[in-house]
């Protein structure tokens, strides 16, 4: 049994990783100051000896003895993140800080929940981790782009400078269960319009990429990045290679949940990626991990919950 923290716990990835830690005989305790978790998204899980909820924000120091940290905190949708752009730094950068501290001194290994972000609108496709990016420092979405970025950066400078444990995984697209239903993303965004037969709306001409992974194979990726050799430092990108435009998915989440919404095109956000794809090659020979869950099998899914969560 191993003594794991998880900030970010209650949120859509934190608390499937809680669930999933738990399940494997772990005690698990979840951080989450819920600017965008849920206490229902872990609620299930409270009746779990091993389990422990705190509510706290991880710009502010915090104590404990653990073995391992995953340190998921910070709103990852654009109407969450642009929505309070300091806070969203802070979050980032001492979160990041802050946590990295508190590994140090217990000698934890720490995962960072980075994100595929880091790459901007990439110029390089698909994205390998040795690719630099192109990222706008002043644009709209630079609070999370670049706080991701400074974090990866403070990563490696506690490993290098004090030889704390570290592991970066740079975290595609994902969905499934548990997201939020109004944090703006292409995923819950079409699927909620869907189930109320309002108009899709799809930002610019709706060819652009994105490649899609179901919750349970990040989570099994999350697992085996923090629990492989210790020289495995990252980043490694974590993603599912196969690519849609989003107007495939729009037509997709219209035919598999039956509705009768029509599709409205409206104007590009400023600096929105047009391509995004992972080059898995890293994760495929070191981790011994690639998605398994097809699309369509996740999306099924994901489209019963949010009919149990949506008043349609």
């Amino acid at each position: 049994m191993k003594r794991i923290l998880v900030t970010g716990g209650a949120g859509f990835i934190g608390s499937h990783l809680c669930e999933r830690l738990l399940k494997e005989g772990n005690e698990v305790i979840s951080l989450d100051n819920y600017f965008t978790g849920e206490k229902r998204n872990i609620v299930h899980l409270m009746k779990n000896p091993f389990f422990e909820v705190i509510r706290h924000d991880v710009t502010m120091p915090y104590f404990i003895e653990v073995d391992q940290i995953y340190n998921l905190a910070c709103p990852a949708s654009p109407i969450h993140y642009q929505y309070n752009p300091i806070k969203t730094v802070k979050t980032s950068v001492m979160g990041a800080i802050n946590m990295l501290g508190l590994a140090k001194r217990i000698k934890a290994t720490i995962l960072q929940a980075s994100t595929s972000e880091v790459y901007g609108d990439p110029k390089v496709h698909p994205q390998p981790e040795s690719y630099w990016g192109n990222v706008n420092p002043i644009g709209s979405r630079a609070c999370y782009d670049e706080g991701k970025r400074c974090a990866e950066t403070l990563f490696i400078n506690y490993h290098t400078q004090n030889n704390v444990k570290i592991k970066i995984v740079r975290i595609f697209n994902t969905y499934g269960p548990r997201m939020h239903p109004n944090d703006g993303r292409v995923v819950s965004n079409f699927i909620v319009q869907a189930l109320k037969n309002k108009e899709i709306t799809i930002f610019g001409d709706g060819k652009q990429t994105r490649s899609f992974q179901y919750i349970d194979d990040l989570i099994e990726g999350l697992v085996k990045a923090m629990n492989s050799k210790v020289e495995l430092t990252g980043p490694i990108n974590l993603g599912n290679p196969r690519e849609f435009t989003i107007l495939e998915l729009a037509k997709k989440i219209l035919k598999l949940t039956g509705s009768n919404s029509k599709l409205t095109f409206h104007p590009l956000p400023d600096d929105d990626p047009v391509q995004r794809k992972p080059d898995i090659s890293l994760a495929i020979k070191e981790l011994k991990w690639k998605p398994n869950i097809a699309l369509e099998q996740g999306l099924i899914k994901t489209i019963e919950y949010f009919k149990k969560r949506v008043s349609i």
